[in-house]
C-alpha cells in the first residue's frame, strides 16, 4: 500500500435516508455519499499504482488492510491490462479485488487508469501509444509531448486530449469495465468510480498540435459562456477576472472571450479534459450508474506560477467552474493533498456545491 488515505465527505451535511433497501445503487445526495441507503464515511487506505494487477502479491496486501480495519479500499483498474488486445476484455484482476471486498467485507472506489494519468498516458494499452497517426501525441512549444519525468529515466508519452479517436477508444474500455461491474458486482463493493487520473498538461500552457490548435481557432462553446454568465456571481475571483478583462463576451473565439496568456490557455485546455471526462462518465453511468470524480494534481503550488508547471486543463482551483460546466455527469471534483496545511485547498475545493473527497494526501 503505497500510502494511508482518509476518505471524507463534509460532515455538516450527513442526511438520514429512509426506506432505502440494500440492493441500492451507491449514490451522493446532499453532498454526502449513502451506501444501501445510509450515509458512509469511508475511512480507507490507496493501493500503489500496479499492486492490483497481481492478485497473488495482493493477498498480504488484504491482510494487512484487514489488521488495519480499513473499510474502504482504493483499488485500481489499468486499461493496459483490461485491453492489452484491442477489443478483448480481461477483468480479472478487477473481479479478484471484488472478491476480497466481499470476503473481508469492505468497500471499493475503483480508479480508472486509461489515457491519462498523472499528465502523461504510461497505463495506455501498447496498441494505443505506439500507434501515433491514429492516437497522436499532444505538442508542447513545437515539440511532441513527453511528460516530465526523473532524470536519466524514460520521457513517458502523452497523448492529445484532442483526438477523438483516443476518446473513443478510453470510452469504449471504460463503458466495458461498467459492464461488467454491473454484471459481477451484486452487493455493490464497489461503491465509487475516479475516472483518470490527475489529468492535463505539463511543460506547456495548451497543447499545440494540429488537432488542438483547430479546435482553439473555434468559438467557444455557448453552453459555457451561459453556464459563466448564470453563476456570474459565484465564479472563482481567478475566472470572473480573466473573463471580465474581456468584456464577458459571450461569443467569440476562445482568444476573443478569454485572451491569449497562459490563463487563457488553461481554460481552453480545462473545458477540453473536462469534456472528455464527461464523456466516460455519462457513458459509463448509462451501464452503472454508480458515483464517479476526477481527482486534481493541485496548482499552483510555491515555484508553479503558471498553467503548464502544474498540468494545464485539470481540475485546479482557478478552473473548478469550466469543469463544473463541462462535465456535469461527475459528481465530484477531488483534490489530492500534498501540501503541509490541508484547510487551504479543503477551502478551495467547497465550491459550487462539490462534495468534498480526498483520495490523496
Amino acid at each position: 500500500m503505497r500510502r494511508l488515505r482518509q476518505l471524507l465527505f463534509s460532515a455538516a451535511t450527513l442526511v438520514a435516508a429512509c426506506g432505502a433497501r440494500a440492493g441500492d445503487l451507491p449514490v451522493i445526495k446532499n453532498r454526502q455519499l449513502l451506501v444501501e441507503g445510509k450515509p458512509f464515511l469511508a475511512l480507507g487506505g490507496e493501493l500503489h499504482n500496479s499492486s492490483a494487477s497481481s492478485p497473488q502479491y495482493m493477498e498480504l496486501i488484504w491482510d494487512k488492510l484487514q489488521r488495519m480495519h480499513v473499510r474502504t479500499v482504493i483499488g485500481t483498474v489499468s486499461w493496459e491490462d483490461v485491453e492489452a488486445i484491442e477489443g478483448k476484455y480481461d477483468f480479472a484482476a478487477v473481479d479478484a479485488q471484488i472478491a476480497q471486498a466481499h470476503r473481508r467485507d469492505m468497500r471499493l472506489v475503483l480508479i480508472w487508469f486509461g489515457a491519462f494519468k498523472n499528465a502523461s498516458s504510461t497505463y495506455a494499452p501498447s496498441w494505443v501509444r505506439r500507434d501515433l497517426a491514429r492516437f497522436p501525441r499532444a505538442v508542447a512549444n513545437g515539440q511532441a509531448k513527453e511528460a516530465f519525468t526523473y532524470k536519466g529515466a524514460m520521457p513517458k508519452p502523452v497523448l492529445s486530449v484532442f483526438s477523438p479517436d483516443l476518446m473513443k477508444a478510453d470510452c469504449a474500455a471504460f463503458v466495458a469495465l461498467m459492464t461488467h461491474l454491473a454484471r459481477v458486482d451484486a452487493d455493490h463493493r464497489v461503491i465509487m468510480v475516479q475516472v483518470n487520473n490527475e489529468v492535463g498538461l505539463l511543460r506547456d500552457s495548451r497543447d499545440r498540435s494540429p488537432l488542438a490548435e483547430a479546435a482553439w481557432r473555434q468559438p467557444v462553446p455557448s453552453s459555457l459562456t451561459r453556464y459563466l454568465a448564470a453563476h456570474s456571481s459565484q465564479l472563482k475571483p481567478e475566472l470572473a477576472e480573466v473573463w471580465t478583462r474581456q468584456g464577458r463576451r459571450m461569443t467569440g473565439t476562445w482568444a476573443e472571450v478569454f485572451g491569449t496568456d497562459w490563463q487563457a490557455d488553461e481554460i481552453f485546455m480545462a473545458w477540453h479534459f473536462g469534456r472528455y471526462m464527461e464523456a466516460l462518465a455519462a457513458d459509463g453511468k448509462k451501464a452503472l450508474a454508480l458515483p464517479m470524480y476526477t481527482n486534481a494534481w493541485l496548482g499552483p503550488q510555491p515555484g508553479q506560477p503558471t498553467a503548464g508547471l502544474y498540468p494545464s486543463g485539470g481540475p485546479a482551483k482557478r478552473v473548478l467552474d469550466i469543469w463544473k460546466a463541462a462535465a456535469p455527469s461527475l459528481d465530484l471534483l477531488a483534490p489530492d493533498i500534498y501540501l503541509p496545511d490541508a484547510k487551504v485547498p479543503l477551502a478551495d475545493y467547497d465550491h459550487a456545491g462539490n462534495p468534498l473527497f480526498v483520495p490523496e494526501s
